[in-house]
């Protein structure tokens, strides 16, 4: 069920509708429909991986009940890793196994001949997401930083609460679960709120992302035939489809908990200010980085704290298993290494003992983006690349300067809505969202004319309809 769809919207407004109407005071019948919901919404895609959500929610609610009773060191050791070993066999098993399985063929010769199939399923919408909340709970309250919930019912709607259940953002337990927990009342401002985030987020998915494809569609097909300032410019369409793409479905999803009386935690914050690629990091996908630096980094670079290279080495590991984590392909590593390598370059004193990244924060604004749009727009073509052979073609034209192609063919490529939506988002960038300014900028004739202007193009120019990209990791 997409969130770009009438099948969701016919969706929510019938759980929005039934949730209210069983009333604030009954928090557990509350529980109890987001459950169901939650559940058929997942199972809409396919009903055979709920037994998977549900098996890896009941795995580490558990695990965090047994870790609470469980004084022994070695006991609570075997616990945890016995929920580890669970949610990253999952991982591997439905995620990795055919990309080790064909690098194994590779290495050994076999070139991917066999005729057996070893695995030959879809990847579960949403596994990386929720596998990962499912474990940083069970850590969590290893580290005893959490005391685990006893209540089975508010633990399962933490897992699988629909609104971010299949692309995130990736929540912390002890941000969550206290809010299922807890009275939610009723707000005519919070469904005002979360209705205009969610039409932003439509407008960024549906006009923009779609729009700006197109014209990445289009680069990706022939590669060799386009100037090398023309794949340049494609990557920062890539980047900027990207953005669009996942962040209106992070728009979408906080609004849409809004409606419900929940606050998800926020994603991104303008990446595309960004004035180095630690910068770009520390305001793309929050939650990821957010993650893996709390999971892996640290625990890393405390492991090693007596090491000078323990700080650089952490960062390559950590930005290579980010890279991974987005699929398995060798793109994908490769896009992490590379990020990793450029983090930790920034991080090297220059000028009286100052480095890139703080050099670039205190002066030469222009200087930086255009210094983190040219980095990242190299890195967003190995990303969004099919396989090495086309990678290597388009490095090739980038930096041999391969003047020989198409130059003007991509420039004028529906950019004009994303125009719009970036000088919106800046003009309103104090603001969680942009329409929010609205009710205090505008008269409500004005507002509502807005509203039904962006409602009229996203259903009159819509592409047809596509699937998040961030499905698909």
């Amino acid at each position: 069920m997409l969130f770009n769809s009438f099948d969701f919207g016919l969706f929510l407004i019938v759980v929005f509708v039934l949730y209210w109407a069983i009333g604030s005071k009954r928090i557990q019948h509350q529980n109890i429909l987001l459950l169901i919901a939650s559940y058929f919404f997942y199972g809409f895609w396919d009903w055979r991986f709920l037994l998977l959500l549900i098996s890896s929610s009941l795995v580490d609610y558990f695990a965090g009940i047994y870790l609470s009773k469980t004084p022994h060191k070695t006991k609570r050791k075997f616990i945890l890793f016995s929920s580890l070993l669970w949610n990253l066999g999952v991982l591997f098993t439905f995620k990795y196994f055919n990309f080790f399985i064909d690098s194994f063929e590779t290495v050994l010769g076999l070139d991917n001949r066999t005729s057996y199939s070893f695995w030959n399923t879809a990847i579960p919408v949403g596994l990386s997401f929720y596998t990962f909340q499912t474990m940083s709970y069970t850590i969590d309250v290893y580290r005893r930083d959490i005391k685990p919930t006893e209540a089975l019912v508010p633990f399962l709607c933490y897992v699988c609460f629909f609104p971010q259940l299949v692309a995130g953002p990736i929540e912390r337990a002890k941000n969550m679960i206290p809010q299922f927990l807890h009275q939610r009342v009723f707000k005519l401002q919070d469904a005002k709120e979360g209705l205009r985030q969610i039409l932003w987020g439509l407008f960024k998915k549906i006009i923009v992302a779609e729009k700006i494809g197109l014209a990445v569609d289009a680069l990706y097909a022939a590669p060799e035939e386009y100037h090398f300032l023309t794949i340049l410019y494609g990557g920062v369409l890539f980047m900027m489809q990207l953005y669009c793409d996942f962040s209106g479905y992070t728009d979408i999803a906080l609004g849409s908990a809004k409606l419900f009386g929940f606050k998800l935690s926020k994603n991104f914050n303008l990446p595309y200010l960004a004035t180095s690629i630690s910068d770009f990091w520390q305001r793309w996908h929050i939650t990821l980085t957010q993650w893996f630096t709390k999971y892996v980094y640290i625990p890393f670079v405390a492991n090693f704290k007596y090491t000078s290279i323990a700080p650089l080495l952490g960062a390559i590991i950590t930005m290579t298993l980010v890279g991974f984590w987005h699929g398995a392909s060798w793109n994908f590593l490769l896009f992490g290494f590379l990020n990793g390598l450029i983090v930790i370059v920034e991080r090297i004193p220059l000028v009286r003992g100052r480095n890139i990244k703080s050099i670039f924060e205190h002066k030469y604004r222009l200087i930086s983006l255009v210094y983190t749009y040219a980095i990242y727009a190299i890195c967003c073509l190995i990303f969004r690349a099919e396989d090495l052979d086309q990678i290597t073609i388009l490095l090739q034209r980038v930096f041999t300067f391969e003047t020989s192609g198409f130059f003007n063919s991509l420039i004028g490529w529906k950019v004009g809505y994303l125009l719009v939506m970036l000088f919106v988002e800046i003009w309103f960038r104090k603001k969680e969202y942009p329409l929010q300014a609205l009710e205090r900028w505008l008269p409500k004739p004005l507002r509502w004319t807005v509203y039904y202007t962006l409602i009229f193009i996203i259903i009159n120019y819509a592409e047809p309809k596509e699937a998040f990209i961030y499905f698909q990791f």
